[in-house]
């Protein structure tokens, strides 16, 4: 599939990826790709959605969770479940209009009703709850660490890397909270924009490891010889907790009927065997998917 991209401005504007389109078309799609980004749209209902026939779906880029390959198409597990969650609403996949943005984007996005929800398995914190709402669960995930191959420093942990060595987090994701509370010096830490910067930032010695979520430093490792996972990894204690994350889909706080439908059709998804099928495609363990159900949004919302 050809995904025509509008790309990211120096103001931190997100891209705009529509459905497929043929070669010949692209410059036509361009200008129409012009004029969207350009309108702003607002917090709508399911049935606003489904009257104007499409909906906006933001992403960050992150492997495994949403992330568009060498050919533009949008895949991950978050992807992938919001299109076969949104197929059950009565909302093709082709009726996707998919916006490819910074990690640090998707709130201040949701905020600014740039688009309708996003599907990059945001960990659900309070403080990010005091701003958007959240669908319930429908990933949980550990901690995990990318380091340099033979992993030469020894890290096996964050609380080796807070003792000595440099960290790469991605902006606005909740490995640079970790750091801060275990005392990692704000000079070790090394901001990069997307994961994808994670391998050049270890291969070039900016930063001698990569804090991630575990799914995500499985899948860097496997994309370059310069880099591996810090084995065996043991998962950080922050403020006397083991870190483990839950994800969601979010949507901006005014969206509460859209969220509702969505979340309704999720839950039903997720006791298909489809839904488990999508996750260890995408490197979830059995062991995450078993530990879904084990919190709610409410609570992890008021934790």
């Amino acid at each position: 599939m050809i995904e025509f991209s509008q790309p990211t401005s120096p103001a931190g504007e997100p891209r705009r990826t529509k459905g497929s389109v043929r070669l010949a078309a692209m410059l036509a799609a361009a200008a129409t790709s012009l004029v969207l980004s350009a309108q702003v749209s607002s917090a709508v209902t399911f049935n606003e959605v489904k009257t104007r026939g499409y909906i906006t779906i933001a992403i960050a880029n992150e492997i495994p969770a949403s992330y568009t390959d060498s050919s533009g198409e949008v895949k991950g597990s978050e992807a992938e479940v919001a299109r076969r969650v949104l197929e059950q609403m009565g909302i093709k996949s082709e009726n996707i209009q998919w916006v490819v943005t910074t990690f640090s984007s998707l709130i201040p996005g949701l905020q600014a009703n740039r688009f309708d929800m996003t599907a990059a398995g945001m960990a659900i914190r309070p403080e990010r709850c005091q701003k958007v709402i959240y669908s319930e669960p429908d990933s949980s995930y550990g901690e995990g660490l990318l380091v340099a191959k033979g992993n030469p420093k020894n890290l096996h942990s964050y609380e080796d890397v807070a003792k000595e060595g440099t960290i790469a987090v991605m902006a606005g994701a909740d490995q640079l909270q970790m750091m801060q509370k275990l005392g990692v010096a704000e000079s070790r830490i090394v901001t990069i924009a997307s994961n994808a910067d994670a391998i050049s930032a270890i291969a070039t010695g900016r930063a001698d490891a990569y804090a991630a979520a575990a799914t995500t430093a499985a899948d860097l490792a496997k994309k370059s010889d310069k880099v591996g996972l810090a084995q065996p990894f043991k998962d950080p204690v922050v403020e006397g907790k083991v870190q483990r994350s839950w994800g969601a889909f979010s949507f901006n706080k005014n969206s509460t009927d859209l969220r509702d439908k969505f979340n309704e059709a999720l839950q039903k998804f997720e006791k298909t065997e489809d839904f488990k099928k999508i996750l260890l495609e995408y490197g979830s363990t059995a062991e995450d998917i078993s530990k879904i159900p084990e919190k709610t949004t409410e609570q992890l919302c008021s934790q």
